[in-house]
């Protein structure tokens, strides 16, 4: 049994300690928010939070979370009350068919936890690891430095 923290709730899931986290909260936590894309940390869509860094979850082992606090994007906001980084992307159409966004919301909310008020190139820099095939990184961008601007709480 490993136990952690799940977007601010206690959780403990009964499986092998070498699942990948990606797997173990998709489908015995049943979250849909982190994604299965690329199976090699490499394109962004399993980022989750793991004590405040995002970080990818498809090859990260289940025990490395032990003890530790999980966020996904189910825990940033919900649809009556989104977190002002998830109203800054709607407000700015920063996503088409959305595959990517719940990781790129994850490593922008890391970014503005870490440095509040970051300029074009740091968010940038911030999101290079992810992956985005509808070309929506502009507005993705303008959606991040709006939060910023509008003031997103840690």
């Amino acid at each position: 049994m490993i136990a952690f923290t799940l977007n601010g709730a206690p959780a403990a899931l009964d499986l092998p300690e070498d699942v990948p986290l990606l797997a173990a909260l998709r489908e015995a936590a049943g979250l849909s928010g982190p994604r299965f894309g690329c199976g090699v940390e490499a394109c962004g869509a399993c980022h989750v939070l793991l004590d405040g860094r995002s970080v990818p979850s498809c090859l990260l082992p289940l025990s490395a979370v032990a003890g530790r606090a999980v966020t996904t994007v189910e825990g940033l906001g919900s649809e009556t009350a989104p977190h002002p980084l998830q109203s800054a992307f709607l407000a700015e159409q920063a996503g088409q068919c959305g595959y990517c966004l719940s990781g790129i919301l994850i490593s922008a909310v890391a970014l503005l936890q870490a440095k509040p008020d970051p300029d074009e190139a740091e968010v940038r820099a911030a999101l290079e690891p992810h992956l985005c095939r509808c070309g929506s990184h502009n507005r993705i961008i303008r959606a991040v430095l709006r939060a910023a601007r509008e003031g997103v709480p840690a």
